[in-house]
């Protein structure tokens, strides 16, 4: 099977938490378009991983960490979007603390366009696109160095998200090309954290056939893309699966011992 999207009661309520105190709090300070101080799906994730406020915001080695607790010496980071943006940070911070990433994928997610000029809410719709944590590895890929690091461990959080977009793009609707506004989560569907090389076998369907290609494993695991080399080099890298020979042009792997 492929990785587990399981929750729980606790996880539930600690979300609700920070959800509700993130909105209220952006409810006050809010007086327009773009003027809200930090975007919901940043701080929500931030108060649900740590809701100390104290440790948020922590200047450490000439940057600012998103949470830091001294008692254990550990920095979460809260990735949103590129996670190459990260890599000066995990630069500075690997070699003396223990590094969280947190990296939220969205799994249901319905659209709201708002009009830049008058702020009025269009219709709200449900993006065809679904999420997984696979969807997650492209953007791990840009951090792949980093990734055997003893010190860094990946949560990677699947959630429902209404995400609201300006239509400032072109074309006549405005949507080509627009920008996202905020992304607001509602609900948290799974999480799963990566702490070590072995943690990566999750993403290896059990019924796979042997040897396998990058395609096999994506029909496996129910996934319709293109290519899923990304997602093969980085099992490779993390020492689960390994190059066993070709077929065709594609490369074939197994389960390493």
């Amino acid at each position: 099977m492929c990785a587990d999207t399981c929750t729980n009661k606790d996880t539930d309520a600690r979300f609700r938490q920070a959800l509700d105190r993130v909105v209220r709090l952006q409810e006050r300070e809010r007086h327009g378009i773009g003027m809200q101080k930090e975007k919901t799906l940043h701080a929500v994730l931030k108060a649900y991983e740590d809701p100390d406020e104290d440790h948020h915001e922590i200047p450490i080695e000439n940057y600012i960490a998103d949470i830091y607790c001294e008692e254990t010496g550990t920095i979460t980071e809260i990735q949103t979007a590129n996670m190459g943006y990260l890599r000066q940070k995990l630069d500075v911070f690997l070699p003396l603390y223990r590094v969280r990433v947190v990296y939220p994928i969205p799994a249901v997610k319905w659209v709201t366009w708002i009009d830049p000029e008058t702020g009025e809410l269009g219709k709200r719709s449900r993006s065809p696109k679904k999420g997984s944590f696979y969807s997650a590895f492209r953007e791990l890929y840009k951090i792949s160095s980093y990734l055997d690091h003893p010190n860094l461990s990946i949560k990677l959080i699947l959630l429902d998200m209404e995400e609201y977009r300006l239509k400032d793009g072109w074309g006549r609707d405005g949507k080509r090309g627009s920008h996202r506004y905020d992304r607001v989560p509602t609900r948290i569907v799974g999480e799963t954290l990566l702490t070590e090389p072995r943690d990566y076998m999750q993403f290896i369907p059990y019924e796979l056939d042997e040897p396998f290609t990058a395609a096999d494993l994506a029909k496996s695991c129910g996934l319709r893309v293109k290519s899923f080399s990304t997602e093969a080099l980085i099992l490779r890298k993390m020492g689960v699966i390994e190059q066993v020979g070709k077929r065709g042009r594609s490369y074939l792997y197994r389960v390493a011992n």
